[in-house]
């Protein structure tokens, strides 16, 4: 077996949800949750399907956003993968229902941070084993930080 770190490219730094999942009907559900949840949305979605054909299935209301899916999944390469990009709207508005997809068995990371994912190659094919979202921590924050984390929950409207 060998491991692969693999960058997910993410020029605009949009948010992205990475998960898997089990089976072909996971791009139309997907679609289909994220347009019921969110009216008007912008996103792109692809999914690496891991038998028969073994394509890359997509779908999407956004075509820049759809093309960022397809290269990302094509480079992760992982069977029963999906991902997923947005614009104008976050992964909170939408994550509960994607987890509520029937064919949807884990989310690997919803964030708009730098991410790699970590590859795992064998003669069989290749897995997703997990993500290094972001960067590690440089400290505790202060009462100054917790008070702009506030601060920016109420002026993007999450918080009261």
């Amino acid at each position: 077996m060998q491991l692969h770190t693999v960058s997910v490219e993410n020029p605009e730094s949009l948010n992205l949800i990475l998960g898997q999942s089990h089976f072909i009907k996971t791009v139309e559900d997907l679609h289909e949750t994220i347009v019921g949840t969110v009216p008007g949305a912008k996103f792109g979605l692809a999914f690496c399907e891991a038998s028969g054909d073994c394509l890359i299935r997509w779908s999407g209301t956004d075509d820049p956003l759809t093309q960022l899916a397809i290269k990302n999944a094509q480079a992760i390469a992982c069977g029963h993968t999906f991902i997923i990009f947005m614009r104008d709207m976050f992964p909170i508005n939408i994550v509960n229902t994607i987890q509520q997809v029937p064919e949807v068995v884990r989310i690997f990371c919803a964030t708009a941070n730098p991410l790699q994912a970590i590859v795992a190659e064998t003669e069989q094919g290749r897995g997703l084993m997990g993500v290094v979202d972001g960067f590690a921590p440089k400290g505790v924050e202060t009462e100054d930080d917790i008070a702009k984390r506030k601060g920016f929950l109420r002026a993007i409207g999450y918080k009261l």
